[in-house]
């Protein structure tokens, strides 16, 4: 039996709070919970680096994973490295159309190489579905709507066993609820001018990067209108995204050490798990690692933010030159 738990107040925007009334981290007023909300939804999408200073001591404290690629090198010898990415903003750019979100044939092709050289998994706030159809790749794991529908690969894979499925979806029981919000959804937000909700499977996405900001407060009150009424289901927030999700206690962290398990790599020490992601979601997974001083998060990031990632990288073409570059040093050590 699952256990129903907020993920993480430091994620958390809203949460209905039944008797009590509703609870936002940050706030303890009524009128002050758009507010919140709103700075929230700034404070999660930068547009502007902040001050050279204060970004300069960012990259000291967080530097390129590029060039300190042979440190990593260094610390993954002789372990198992098993690839985690994101998918928006990681392997394809960020694009006001969620819908066309596509990745370019060269990051396909250089994710298919990784695949053959390492344990490869796709972690994506969208419907598993949705993202596999973007990646085109049978040979990866694929874990979507925020590690809560997890499956195996079809074909390809030489990290699977033979006639082993693997499937996790640990939200099944929310689906109805989650179809019936994104109808109302659907229909609140259809007055506000660049909004789009997506149907992401067992959580919704209320996408607001074509929303000017002056109407940002207009999208919470609507958001918050349907929510209200749905007191097992919570709020969070990414990149110019607003995500309805199940309070259960699942998220991308628990995903990946779900995988590692699968892969038969829990409590190993010859593991090295590389996470790449840029999303405040991939946070959990980055705590995973640190917290376990296990493997290493790499945070895509134009913008300082505070982050457990210990690497960063700029955006999906320094990714794809990381992910070359680990491609080239396996096959370099397999006499490839």
């Amino acid at each position: 039996m699952l256990e129903t738990k907020i993920i993480s107040n430091s994620e958390v925007l809203y949460v209905v709070g039944g008797d009590d009334g509703d609870k936002s981290p940050g706030t303890n007023e009524r009128g002050g919970l758009i507010k919140s909300w709103v700075n929230s939804m700034r404070a999660c999408s930068p547009t502007r680096p902040k001050s050279f200073n204060s970004q300069s001591c960012w990259i000291k404290e967080h530097p390129s994973a590029l060039n300190m690629f042979e440190d990593i090198l260094h610390q993954s010898e002789g372990k198992q490295i098993v690839m985690f990415l994101d998918y928006d903003g990681t392997l394809s750019p960020i694009v006001d159309d969620p819908d066309r979100a596509f990745m370019s044939k060269k990051m396909r092709n250089t994710v298919r190489k990784l695949a053959k050289c390492f344990p490869t998994a796709i972690v994506s706030g969208r419907c598993r579905e949705k993202v596999s159809s973007f990646v085109k790749l049978t040979e990866l794991y694929y874990a979507g709507s925020h590690g809560m529908d997890i499956k195996g690969p079809e074909k390809g894979s030489k990290y699977i066993k033979e006639n082993q499925s693997l499937l996790c979806q640990p939200a099944t029981e929310f689906l109805p609820v989650i179809n019936e919000v994104y109808e109302k959804l659907v229909e609140k937000t259809k007055s506000i001018q660049g909004a789009k909700v997506e149907n992401n499977k067992f959580c919704a996405s209320v996408h607001f990067r074509c929303v000017e900001e002056d109407k940002w407060s207009d999208l919470a009150h609507q958001v918050r209108s349907v929510l209200k009424n749905y007191p097992k289901l919570m709020l969070t927030q990414g990149r110019k995204v607003l995500e309805i999700r199940p309070i259960i206690k699942w998220d991308k962290g628990k995903a990946l050490e779900f995988l590692l398990e699968s892969l038969g790599y829990d409590n190993c020490t010859d593991v090295f798990p590389i996470y790449i992601g840029d999303d405040r979601t991939d946070e959990d997974a980055f705590k995973i690692l640190r917290d376990k001083r296990q493997g290493l998060g790499i945070l895509v990031s134009k913008y300082a933010k505070e982050t457990n990632a210990s690497y960063s990288l700029q955006e999906p073409d320094e990714v794809m030159d990381f992910l070359e570059r680990l491609v080239e040093s396996k096959q370099l050590r397999c006499g490839a």
